[in-house]
């Protein structure tokens, strides 16, 4: 059984991929802070093919990728930011978490609690 991180939410971002706005329940939010940012890298040391069994740093691995570390070795596969935001001027504003899927460009969404 999957567990659903959040909602799908459309997010404007810098090109350094900081948010700086996103719409959530037909609602636009301006970012006012970031206040934590974090990724989550792909098990590099794995082969992505196999059983998941850790592989021998002696195996070259793909003959079409000399270093053996595959296809977006050492790339964020998930990257997360937990910003302040707010609907409006004035209002107050609420702390939520962004995640993005690196692969996809897909943002998601955990409203706060």
């Amino acid at each position: 059984m999957s567990r659903v991180y959040g909602e799908p939410v459309q997010v404007q971002a810098r090109r350094d991929g900081r948010p700086l706005r996103f719409v959530w329940r037909s609602r636009l939010y301006t970012v006012r802070a970031i206040l934590e940012h974090w990724v989550i890298n792909r098990e590099w040391w794995r082969d992505p093919g196999d059983s998941g069994e850790p592989r021998d740093p002696g195996d070259p691995g793909d003959p079409g990728d000399p270093g053996g570390s595959g296809p977006g070795a050492g790339q964020p596969e998930l990257e997360f930011w937990r910003v302040e935001a707010a609907p409006g001027t004035g209002m107050t504003p609420g702390v939520f978490e962004l995640r993005r899927e690196t692969a996809t460009g897909t943002w998601t969404l955990r409203p706060p609690t």
